[in-house]
């Protein structure tokens, strides 16, 4: 299993950034997506998920700013970022996770640094 998430980078206060993680090695269309993030001596926190029937979820903090999408043609999930804030200066982590007769896999993939800052 891999997930490989991109397009991280540094980008202005109110700038925007789509994160993409292309995923092999998992049944896609049965895992439910996310992205989460991790600030520097605090804990990972949910960012967005999508369902393989498309129902999303977001945290306060992004909603409004962040949407979650899913090609599943392309076996990938994004997160489109608008309105950045310095706050959402974090590591990025893209997650999948399904239960398969009970027992839940879950797999993560490398992340990608976003920063905000002027």
């Amino acid at each position: 299993v891999q997930l490989q998430a991109s397009g991280g980078g540094l980008v202005q206060p109110g700038g925007s950034l789509r994160l993409s993680c292309a995923a092999s090695g998992i049944i896609f269309g049965r895992n439910t997506l996310g992205w989460y993030r991790q600030a520097p001596g605090k804990q990972r926190d949910l960012v967005a998920t999508i369902t393989p029937d498309g129902r999303t979820n977001y945290a306060d903090s992004v909603k409004g700013r962040f949407t979650i999408s899913r090609d599943t043609a392309k076996n990938t999930v994004y997160l489109q970022m608008n309105s950045l804030k310095p706050e959402d200066t974090a590591v990025y982590f893209c997650n999948a996770e399904t239960t398969t007769y009970g027992t839940k896999y879950v797999n993560w993939g490398q992340g990608t640094q976003v920063t905000v800052s002027s």
